[in-house]
């Protein structure tokens, strides 16, 4: 039974006399050596070694006699074997001693490790690619941060400058537009005194052009306005005083005020719905805002029309709404509605900054609401203002 297990091992055994003699060796020693049991029992052992344990063996053996202090024998340890064509392969030796009838005998138990090592060494070389492509994406990265600072300090150098030229621009429209507000001031006054004058004759043609110098005045000082809306906004000048007020009679006034400046026939009709009628929001920043949704819906509607103008105060919120028949806000305009200096196509000579609406947003904004809109070519708009209603 012995036999046949040592016969039959996976591991290669192989039993050696003490003066390293090979005795026996077992099938699976045999095709790891590449030999027949005739070819090496009786030689010396040192036969299946690479140099220099080839060389070396016997001294190993001898200085075990003499000092009993083991290297292998007993321990274990990674060698190396001689194949019979010449190659050499790993393994790991394991020896033990043995008294058997009066003499010594070594015991090798041989465990190829010639797959473990090609594992071990595919691993090292995955490993060492690792570590090459770690490295080269390191320095890519490195890289990567240097051009990112380098196109940083470009734009901090761009935006510095933009910032400068945003200031400069800032105050010459603050300057232009206090300039210009004298002179339209005197125009203005010099028109009412004309109008005043010419009452004692009955020119219509004197009428018509006061009535155009009014309106250009009108416009250019609605231009203007828009202009420092827009510089104090840039600069953040604009700070929300939240106050409460009776919303209805705040919309009341607005409507008196627009409906004096309505075109022929033109009608703005007001409505609340709600119990209640106490907001508390910036009056200046709303008044703005519904101004300028109704100052829109009398441009872009035409005479004999009717111009909605909402106001509804839920528990939550306060929603504004202003809704015209005019000639509406083509699709493909739509998406840049809210851009400053944007107009619709189809304005055509209606005059306007294109920035009335852009101003609109930022002011809702400031007072923690948002704006909403519907349109449709030549069936009108309505612009739909939420806040929320903080009043208590």
């Amino acid at each position: 039974m012995l036999n046949a297990i040592i016969q039959n091992a996976i591991d290669g055994i192989i039993t050696i006399n003490d003066r390293g003699i090979i005795e026996t060796i077992n099938p699976s020693a045999c095709n790891l050596f590449q030999c027949t049991p005739e070819e090496v029992v009786g030689k010396n052992v040192s036969v299946l070694m690479p140099p220099p344990d080839k060389e070396r063996h016997d001294e190993y053996l001898n200085r075990y006699e003499r000092t009993h202090h083991a290297h292998i024998i007993g321990i274990g340890r990674e060698v190396m074997g001689l194949k019979k064509d010449g190659s050499v392969f790993p393994f790991r030796l394991g020896v033990s001693e043995v008294q058997y009838s009066g003499r010594k005998i070594y015991t090798g138990f041989i465990h190829d490790m010639t797959r473990e090592k090609e594992a071990e060494s595919k691993l090292k070389d995955y490993a060492l690619h690792l570590e090459e492509l770690v490295e080269e994406r390191t320095q890519s990265l490195k890289d990567s941060l240097n051009e990112l600072q380098q196109a940083k300090e470009e734009v901090s150098q761009s935006l510095e400058k933009e910032k400068e030229l945003s200031q400069l621009k800032s105050r010459f429209v603050s300057m232009a537009s206090h300039e210009f507000r004298t002179p339209l001031s005197s125009i203005q006054l010099s028109a009412v005194l004309i109008e005043r004058y010419s009452q004692q004759f009955t020119n219509a043609n004197i009428e018509k052009h006061i009535a155009k110098i009014k309106n250009s005045v009108n416009n250019l000082t609605s231009i203007l306005n828009d202009f420092l809306s827009l510089e104090k906004l840039e600069a953040g000048k604009v700070e929300p005083i939240f106050i409460p007020f009776d919303v209805v009679q705040f919309s009341e006034e607005i409507t008196e005020e627009m409906q004096l400046i309505a075109k022929q026939n033109q009608n703005i009709i007001y409505q609340h719905t709600g119990t209640f009628s106490m907001v508390k929001l910036d009056q200046s920043l709303l008044k703005n805002c519904i101004i300028n949704l109704v100052s829109n819906a009398i441009k872009y509607s035409g005479e004999n029309t009717f111009i909605e103008f909402n106001t509804e105060l839920t528990e939550n919120a306060l929603i504004v709404t202003v809704k015209d028949n005019g000639i509406g806000i083509p699709e493909e305009d739509q998406k840049h509605l809210f851009e400053a200096f944007f107009r619709a196509h189809n304005t055509g000579n209606i005059p306007g900054t294109g920035l009335g609406l852009n101003i609109v947003t930022r002011y809702a904004r400031l007072m923690n609401g948002h704006i909403k809109f519907q349109s449709n070519v030549n069936e009108g708009t309505s612009f739909t203002l939420t806040f929320p209603n903080s009043y208590e």
